[in-house]
Formats: structure tokens, C-alpha cells, sequence
């Protein structure tokens, strides 16, 4: 039995190093703590932390700490199903083949009650984390007093992911006096505020196309700004800022003339 599950803990601890590191990197660039994690899943923040640091031995059973690693990703933008899935638990469901002529009652013994078990304690989890908090966390950064935009005019080069998923380009009435353009050439994630309004708040993939107006400003916040192009008002494309940082900008129509 030990000599089983000692290859199954190095993987374990391997894997866990893995996906704690790219969640803590995904947290911070959205600008989002440790604390405002643990409030949105109900998650213990010490076990948050472990999962980060890769600390296996600092976390419950396997099966738990693959629960709490779908929350983490939901939280982040992820589809955390999916997400979770690369964590092994160990825990395998063999089927056996019935024939119609000599079908059995199956019966259940230890380890179908163990898995029933751990069926019933995720579905409660989930189903009170729906009741308690049925809509994702929101972003509350403030938008900055209105100012000129400064771009720094130096792309950078960062490592792309695999997903091609791209947004859709909005139709956009022409004669609002804000007007932006962004384009992703590398996965970031962006908050979008129209004129004090949410417009968009999540991940973006390499080659998504958007165009945002408004009436006065236009708040753009990017996790990295390294990948983000931007064109304000049909000028010339740049880039929002160095690769890896969170940038925050503003874009503000021209003031009008006063009459005297």
C-alpha cells in the first residue's frame, strides 16, 4: 500500500506546485487578494495560501483540495470543472460489464459508500455556495480623476497561451466623443467603465478585438498591459503599458469651449 501511494503523492505535490503558481499569478494580475478570494468560495484563506505555495501537506484530503481548487479558478474567470480535473485524486470508478441474462443487484460495500460520501459533501458544498453568493465577484476599483492618456509606445513579447477564443466586435455608434479600440495580443484581463458605468470585467484572449464609447471617459485597467494595443479616438495604435503590469488608464473627450 505505501509503495503505491508515494508516486501518487510526488505527483500530487508536482501537480499542485504547477496550478498554485499559475493561480497566484492570475490573482494578482486581477488586482485581487487572498481575503477577496476566500470571501467569494467560502474557502479557508490558509488553504487558498497552500494551494498557491504548493504546500500538500498543509491541505485536507486530495479529493477536497480538488474541490477547493475548481472554486479558486471559478473565482479567477476560469472554467473550473475543467480546471480541477488536472489534480489527481486517486480516487478511480470501475465499471463492470451486466449481461441481460444474468444481471445482479449490485451491492454496495465500502468504497461505493466512501464515493457516495464524497458525491454528497461536493453537491451540499456547491449548492450552499450557489445560495450564498449566486453571482461572481466584482471588481470595486475606483476610476481615477480624468486625465490624457500616456502610453508607453514599446511593445513587449510574453508567453501566449494555447486558447483562440475571441470577442466578438460591437457595433458602435460613431459620434460619441470617446472612442476605443483594443486589441489582444496575448491573453490579459481587462475591467472596462463607461461614463461611471461597468461595461466588461473578465479575461480576454489572444486576438479578441473590442471597441468601447463614451459620452465623457472611458476607464480601461488591464492585469497585463504588455498584451493590450489600444486606439483612442482613430489615432495611432500603441501599447498600454510593459509586459506583466497592471496598467490603469483614462480616456477623456476634449473639452468643450465655453461661450462668453
Amino acid at each position: 500500500m505505501n509503495e503505491n501511494k508515494v508516486p501518487l503523492q510526488q505527483q500530487q505535490q508536482k501537480k499542485l506546485e504547477e496550478m498554485g503558481s499559475y493561480l497566484c499569478q492570475l490573482r494578482t494580475q486581477q488586482c485581487k487578494t487572498i481575503q477577496e478570494i476566500a470571501a467569494c468560495t467560502r474557502i479557508n484563506a490558509r488553504f487558498l495560501r497552500a494551494i498557491e505555495q504548493g504546500k500538500l501537506d498543509q491541505l485536507p484530503e486530495p479529493v477536497y483540495v480538488q474541490g477547493f481548487i475548481k472554486h479558486f479558478g471559478d473565482a479567477l474567470g476560469l472554467n473550473g470543472d475543467e480546471f480541477a480535473k488536472a489534480f489527481p485524486t486517486g480516487v478511480t470508478v470501475k465499471r463492470s460489464k451486466l449481461s441481460w441474462g444474468n444481471s445482479r443487484v449490485p451491492q454496495l460495500r465500502p468504497f461505493h459508500l466512501y464515493l457516495f460520501y464524497i458525491c454528497l459533501v461536493i453537491g451540499s458544498v456547491s449548492g450552499l455556495s450557489v445560495l450564498i453568493n449566486p453571482y461572481k465577484p466584482q471588481i470595486t476599483d475606483k476610476e481615477p480623476n480624468s486625465s490624457p492618456a500616456q502610453l508607453l509606445p514599446t511593445p513587449g513579447n510574453l508567453d501566449q497561451t494555447n486558447s483562440q477564443t475571441q470577442l466578438a466586435l460591437t457595433k458602435v455608434s460613431p459620434d460619441k466623443p470617446v472612442q476605443v479600440d483594443i486589441t489582444l495580443k496575448g491573453r490579459s484581463w481587462l475591467l472596462i467603465v463607461a461614463d461611471g458605468k461597468k461595461k466588461y470585467e473578465g479575461i480576454l484572449e489572444e486576438g479578441a478585438h473590442q471597441t468601447w464609447v463614451a459620452n465623457e471617459k472611458l476607464f480601461v485597467k488591464a492585469g497585463d498591459a504588455g498584451n493590450v494595443i489600444v486606439e483612442f479616438n482613430n489615432q495611432q495604435a500603441k501599447q498600454m503599458g510593459a509586459p506583466g503590469a497592471v496598467q490603469a488608464l483614462t480616456f477623456a473627450a476634449k473639452p468643450r469651449p465655453s461661450l462668453q
